[in-house]
C-alpha cells in the first residue's frame, strides 16, 4: 500500500512540469499567432501605400502624354484660325474690290446712255449757229430735253411733284412762306422754285418750295 502510495506522488510530481511546459508551449503558440497577425495588419498597411505609390507612377508616366496631346490640339487650333482668318482677309478684299468695280462700272453705264443726249446739244448748238430760227431751237431743245428725261428716269431717276401737295419735310425745303391764295393751300406748296429729285425711291435732292400760310 505504501508503494502505491509512492508511486502514485511520483505521477503526481511529473505532471506537474508536463502541465507547465504545456502552458509554455501554448503561451508560445498564442505569441506567435500574435506576431503573424502584427505582421499581416503591417502589410495591410504597407500595400495600400504601395498601390497609392504605383498609381502616382502610372500618373506621372501618363503626365507627357496628356501634355503632348493638349500641345497637339493647340497647334491644330492654331492652324485652324490662321485659315480662316486668311479666308476672311481675303473675303473682304475681294468685297472691296468688286463694290469698287460695281460703283465704275455703273457710272461708265450711265455715262453712256447720257452720250447721245450730249451729242444733241452739239447738233442743237450747230443748228443755232446756222440759223436765226428760234422755233427750230426751241422744238430741237424740247426734245433733247425730253430725250435727257427719258434717260434718267430708266436709270432710276424720278422728278418730285410738289405744287399743291402738302408740305412734307421728308421731301421739300421750305425757303419762304406766303399768304396761301385761297384757304385750301393752306400748309401746301404753294410754287416750287427747285425741283426735287428721286433716285430709286430715295430722296437725293430735296425740293425748294414756297408754303402757303
Amino acid at each position: 500500500m505504501a508503494v502505491f502510495l509512492c508511486h502514485i506522488g511520483t505521477i503526481g510530481s511529473l505532471a506537474k512540469p508536463l502541465t507547465i511546459a504545456g502552458q509554455t508551449l501554448t503561451n508560445k503558440s498564442m505569441s506567435k499567432k500574435k506576431e503573424e497577425q502584427a505582421d499581416e495588419e503591417v502589410k495591410n498597411q504597407v500595400a495600400p501605400d504601395q498601390e497609392s505609390t504605383e498609381s502616382s507612377d502610372e500618373n506621372t508616366a501618363d503626365a507627357p502624354d496628356e501634355v503632348s496631346a493638349l500641345k497637339a490640339d493647340l497647334a491644330e487650333l492654331n492652324e485652324k484660325y490662321i485659315r480662316m482668318y486668311s479666308e476672311f482677309d481675303n473675303y473682304k478684299r475681294r468685297t472691296a474690290r468688286e463694290r469698287i468695280e460695281f460703283l465704275q462700272s455703273a457710272s461708265r453705264d450711265l455715262v453712256v446712255s447720257l452720250l447721245p443726249v450730249l451729242d444733241d446739244f452739239e447738233r442743237a448748238e450747230k443748228a443755232l449757229a446756222a440759223s436765226n430760227d428760234l422755233e427750230a431751237f426751241k422744238e430741237g431743245l424740247k426734245l433733247v430735253h425730253h430725250k435727257m428725261e427719258s434717260v434718267l428716269s430708266q436709270n432710276g431717276l424720278q422728278a418730285l411733284e410738289s405744287v399743291g401737295k402738302e408740305f412734307d419735310v421728308d421731301f421739300h425745303e421750305a425757303i419762304t412762306k406766303i399768304p396761301a391764295p385761297s384757304a385750301d393751300l393752306k400748309g401746301k406748296v404753294v410754287d416750287e422754285v427747285e425741283c426735287g429729285y428721286l433716285l430709286k425711291d430715295k430722296v437725293i435732292r430735296f425740293a425748294k418750295v414756297v408754303v402757303g400760310e
